[in-house]
């Protein structure tokens, strides 16, 4: 296995827990599946729709997303909005996130300091 391949797949781990908290943060808002699409794509987080749609249907299974049809315009379409069950995970998540960036900071080796 190539160095590519394996930072590939780190880095797949890596960005799908993230999107679980893309997703409860940007629904604070009540948003539509292919919006989300593009608003985690223009913040720099891809995601296949392939693998958004099913999160987003395990999300509100799980109470962390409510969902409503919009039947008022030509074609239906399922709006999500954070739940206030996902607002506390999301904040336990965020919770989560720092004190895991300032774990991984504190045993990052200090790079050496430049000479002027």
């Amino acid at each position: 296995m190539s160095t590519d391949d394996s930072l590939s797949g780190h880095l797949q781990e890596l960005r799908r827990g993230t999107v679980v908290v893309a997703c409860l943060a940007t629904l604070s808002t009540p948003g539509y599946g292919y919006a989300l699409l593009d608003t985690l794509e223009q913040a720099g987080l891809s995601v296949d729709a392939n693998t958004l749609y099913p999160l987003l249907r395990r999300l509100e299974k799980q109470g962390l997303l409510e969902a409503a049809w919009n039947t008022g315009e030509s074609r239906p379409r399922k709006f999500y909005r954070t739940s206030p069950a996902g607002t506390q995970v999301l904040e336990q998540l965020l919770d989560e996130w720092q004190s895991l960036h300032q774990a991984i900071t504190a045993l990052r080796p200090t790079p050496p300091a430049r000479e002027s």
